[in-house]
């Protein structure tokens, strides 16, 4: 095959397999800018432009994706020889955040083009520029799109524009090529396979050196991970494609006082503020608050990875105590749990599942890609997605907000993204517009819980 074709790992198949006409599998952002003080304002087509001369840093934005001959493997990535910037990079129709957030992000990407798209809206109507983003998750992680969407971006206001390189695209490989290349794969994937089993067949003292205390962690672990949950409404009923992104921000400062006071992580001041906006969502629901079983993804992405796409993630799963009135015992408890989760390798667990799974034949891998995204496994994601620290550009334009959208899976009404910018941390909260029309009023619980923890402090 031509270098630049790839053929999809197991992980990143497992979203196409699980998206459908209501669950659309792709991560999303939406960006507000400051224009340049001083100086005269990009325009859309400028903005384009822009976006279009750094796409040769990011080659499989030109790339679509191409069927495995009779199915028997995972899909690659070719040459998208059609490629038109102007199909992916488009203006927004209004002058409204949300609205474009909705639009974009309630629409399926087209499977037969490159699996993204940008909306430019380059005069809001508070004077702002806004850019919204999504690209399928079978492209990206929530690390990599945060790497990807910074390709657009400078650290200083005055970088110098590029040209961008002259594109061509490389020939298709043929039916013959791709067939060998699947069973090349499938060969390797089975010696690997082979490798691990050997190793303890003819080692059988590993497992029994291994600390009594090592062993039962490990399966903690696994039965953390495969414990099944219980579906719990308005979180897990059927969904719409509608969706809207419910937006709020707050100090990070704020978070690290709490953290700070108790000794936990921002992660866990995140969660137990998650707790508290879900305990009030079910309570104004005229429902009983319960716990709840929430997925939330760990990057095992290495440093020398950043700017590599694909899927590098694990997970590990989290009781949120939304039963628990008292804010401060709901944070003492996902201390607990994470810390649990944790030194018991939860994280290594789901990777190490991940991994065995993929070394299944496809129908296996999408039999159990659809039992893992099921409601009876989790009730919703609540995703930590690390952005950048210090001041950053676009045409001299300087990035002030960005919210991230985590994609919601059949029958997961919700889910709560966070990332920061600079001194601020900004929540997405996506949602099924007609299971959670009031999601807005999610995120205004999201940061009384978090003023609440803050008192506290």
């Amino acid at each position: 095959m031509p270098a630049s074709t790839t053929q999809l790992s197991a992980l990143d198949d497992s979203f196409l397999t699980v998206e459908s006409r209501t669950a659309h599998m792709h991560v999303g952002w939406a960006a507000v800018f400051d224009p340049p003080a001083g100086d005269p304002r990009p325009g859309f087509e400028e903005l384009r432009a822009h976006i279009g001369a750094r796409l040769s840093r990011a080659p499989r934005y030109r790339q679509r994706l191409c069927s495995a001959p009779l199915e028997v493997g995972a899909p690659c990535w070719v040459d998208d020889r059609d490629f038109d910037l102007s199909r992916h990079v488009r203006p927004a129709a209004s002058t409204d955040l949300d609205e474009v957030v909705d639009s974009c992000m309630s629409e399926q990407l087209d499977r037969e083009r490159p699996l993204w798209e940008i909306r430019v809206a380059d005069r809001l109507a508070d004077g702002r520029i806004g850019v919204v983003g999504k690209a399928h998750h079978c492209m990206v992680d929530g690390i990599a799109a945060v790497e990807l969407a910074s390709l657009l971006l400078d650290p200083t206001p005055d970088a110098a524009a590029e040209a961008g390189e002259r594109w061509r695209p490389q020939r298709e490989p043929g039916t013959a090529a791709r067939l060998a290349a699947i069973v090349e794969r499938r060969s390797r994937e089975q010696l690997e396979l082979a490798r691990a089993a050997s190793g303890l067949l003819l080692s059988p003292r590993r497992l029994l050196d291994a600390p009594r205390s090592a062993t039962e962690a490990a399966v903690g672990a696994v039965n953390r991970t495969l414990r099944p949950a219980r579906p719990v409404a308005p979180l897990n009923e059927p969904i719409s494609p509608a969706r809207h992104l419910a937006r709020a921000s707050r100090p990070l400062a704020d978070l690290q006082r709490v953290r700070q006071r108790f000794r936990a992580t921002v992660n866990d001041v995140y969660l137990a503020a998650a707790a508290g906006a879900l305990r009030r969502l079910l309570k104004e629901r005229g429902k009983d608050p319960v716990p709840l079983k929430t997925m939330v993804p760990v990057s095992v992405r290495d440093a020398g990875q950043s700017e590599q796409l694909g899927n590098r993630i694990s997970f590990m799963f989290v009781g949120l105590p939304c039963e628990e009135p008292d804010a401060e015992r709901r944070l003492r408890r996902i201390q607990m749990a994470t810390g649990e989760g944790k030194e018991g390798g939860d994280p290594g667990a789901a990777e190490l599942v991940l991994r065995l799974i993929g070394y299944g034949p496809r129908p296996l891998r999408r039999l159990v890609a659809r039992t893992m995204a099921s409601p009876r496994m989790f009730n919703l994601v609540v995703s930590n997605i690390p952005g950048p620290r210090e001041p950053m550009y676009m045409r001299g334009c300087e990035l002030k907000e960005a919210y991230p959208a985590v994609p919601l899976a059949d029958g997961h009404a919700l889910s709560i993204g966070m990332t920061t910018i600079q001194d601020r941390v900004c929540f997405g909260l996506y949602a099924d517009r007609r299971s959670l029309g009031d999601v807005d009023r999610v995120a205004e619980a999201l940061v009384d819980s978090t003023d609440e923890l803050v008192a506290l402090a």
